[in-house]
């Protein structure tokens, strides 16, 4: 309550201001303001001052007092220090103190501010001071008598008046001071928390606004901080937290930040964390929180074709997937209840993109597919023209950036012959890599087509990765003539592999000079990818690290 009333401090170096507002024949009631004041602060004490109502009656009631609107409180806010609004309530007097005459005036005071007026009319107006401060009486009765002495007559007089608050606000020079002098404080809370139980409950304050624009972001408390920018619509800390998240993704935690973007509908966050499990998709499949995502993302990420993994390995992932799945919804991890849970999930299973070899030995074998399912998909790999299969046999294309290609022989010579026998070259590379194609020698007679069958094969366990059944047509010159796989072949760091290559046609060129190191840098970012070529054991119609077959690996990194 911001009106303007009749104020006696406690301290005479103030100056009081003061009203007079209805009296009765000998003693007057007091209006005391009890709540707290407009910024905030502590009620003032009205002990020291009184003036004790001889007939007990209300304020004002021969006289009467007017209130216009405007006693709520404007000041509201933690910047402003606004409060609850001051209430004014009568309060009889318990003190009977000797009085000192101020002065005989009738009079209306008109006390104006910015959210009201207080007028009245006073007569035989009297003040009364405590005892502890009567040596100053006389000073301020003085003070109070000139204050009053021009009023008009009223017939009656009430005594109103309020201390002055102390103005915390005023000490503090900034917005940030201000806030941290709020938190954990009485002063404006309009919430409380109660922690603990029983006896040990703690009655904590709190307000509901932000104490300042700094923040402090820890990968424990993000998600939480997330979800509380989201709910109480601040851009700028929802800003910082997607900020923060992006700086940390990683393969590792990519599939629960994409969770998380999609709960909290941030696009752009999940836009990140798909493309980080395109290029990491192993390291993300492997990943610990893979298991604990829900069956929307699991089926968002299957979907997409930019996906840098064999089938088999999707394969693998989504039956631990529903492992976990079966796990959370209390149910036996038959192979009927996996493929309850994986429900849409399944059918985005590429399973006419793997090997003959692949599906024989997991997806075949695992109960999940129906017999009719994994009889089709045999019909499929097998025979020609290939039947109809229930599942998308479109290839998923992983690949970004430029093509790159490595050239293992310094030197071109003539005549490699061929009888049936596949010419073979053990390699492994320093970097996650995919190769999509092989370089191969045409014939020496001239423009001439050439059969071939290529492939890459898993040198540890003799695995088929990828392979094609194909052709490609040379013009006789001792360049090299591309020969692509289906689909790109994945191949990791400091694993052995065979690159193979049966070709049917009449004699060609062939390299020397081999080198058993290649290194490929990329012009743009300096990133090297070295290649190390080993003899392969077996018949390999003569190629090795110094001379033969395979001169060029087609890849991207």
């Amino acid at each position: 309550m911001r009106c303007c009333v009749c104020l006696f401090q406690r301290s005479l170096q103030c100056s009081p201001s003061k009203m007079a507002a209805g009296e009765s024949n000998s003693r007057s009631s007091c209006l005391n303001l009890s709540n707290s004041g407009p910024l905030g602060n502590a009620p003032p004490s009205n002990v020291a001052h009184s003036s004790p109502a001889s007939n007990g009656g209300a304020a004002g009631a021969t006289g009467g007092m007017n209130r216009n609107a405007g006693n709520s409180n404007p000041l509201s806010g933690p910047e402003n220090g606004g409060g609850a609004d001051s209430s004014v309530r009568i309060a009889p007097s318990t003190q009977n103190p000797p009085r000192q005459s101020v002065g005989q005036s009738a009079a209306a005071a008109h006390g104006a501010s910015a959210s009201g007026a207080i007028t009245g009319a006073a007569s035989n107006m009297t003040a009364t001071s405590s005892s502890s401060s009567s040596s100053s009486t006389s000073t301020a009765t003085d003070a109070s008598a000139a204050a009053v002495s021009s009023l008009p007559s009223s017939p009656a007089s009430v005594l109103v008046y309020r201390e002055p608050v102390y103005n915390w606000q005023a000490t503090k020079s900034t917005v940030k001071e201000r806030f941290a002098f709020l938190f954990n404080n009485e002063v404006l809370s309009d919430v409380h928390f109660l922690v603990g139980k029983g006896m040990g409950v703690q009655r904590i304050p709190a307000h509901r606004f932000l104490y300042s624009d700094e923040v402090q972001i820890g990968p424990e408390t993000v998600m939480t901080t997330l979800y509380s920018a989201k709910k109480y619509a601040v851009p700028a800390l929802e800003a910082h937290c997607v900020e923060f998240l992006k700086k940390n993704l990683r393969a590792d935690n990519a599939f629960m930040l994409l969770t998380q973007a999609r709960l909290f509908d941030e696009p752009q966050l999940a836009s990140l964390c798909l493309e980080n499990i395109d290029k990491n998709t192993a390291d993300a499949l492997a990943a610990e929180g893979f298991t604990d995502i829900d069956l929307d993302t699991l089926v968002a990420v299957l979907e997409r074709d930019t996906l840098g993994v064999r089938e088999v390995r999707l394969f693998g992932a989504a039956v631990r997937w529903a492992e976990a799945e079966a796990q959370r919804q209390q149910l036996q991890p038959t192979p009927e209840n996996k493929r309850r849970v994986l429900g849409k999930a399944l059918s985005l299973i590429r399973f006419p993109l793997m090997t003959i070899e692949e599906f024989a030995a997991g997806p075949a074998q695992s109960g999940i597919l129906a017999d009719r399912e994994v009889v089709s998909l045999f019909l499929h790999f097998t025979v020609n023209p290939k039947p109809h299969v229930e599942f998308i046999d479109r290839p998923r294309c992983c690949l970004r950036g430029k093509e790159c290609s490595i050239t293992r022989f310094s030197q071109v010579e003539s005549r490699w012959g061929y009888s049936g026998t596949s010419d073979r070259i053990r390699f492994s590379v320093n970097r996650r890599i995919f190769v999509v194609g092989f370089g191969l020698y045409g014939s020496i007679h001239g423009p001439t087509d050439y059969q071939v069958n290529i492939q890459i094969i898993h040198t540890d366990s003799n695995t088929v990765l990828g392979q094609n059944d194909t052709g490609f047509s040379c013009d006789g010159t001792a360049s090299t003539f591309r020969v692509m796989f289906k689909d790109p072949v994945e191949i990791l760091p400091s694993v052995n592999y065979i690159a193979c290559a049966t070709l049917k046609g009449p004699d060609s060129h062939y390299g020397t000079k081999g080198m058993r190191k290649v290194t490929h840098e990329a012009p743009a970012t300096g990133i090297k990818t070295c290649f190390t070529f080993c003899y392969a054991a077996g018949n390999n119609n003569g190629t090795s690290v110094e001379d033969g077959q395979i001169p060029e690996v087609i890849f991207y990194t």
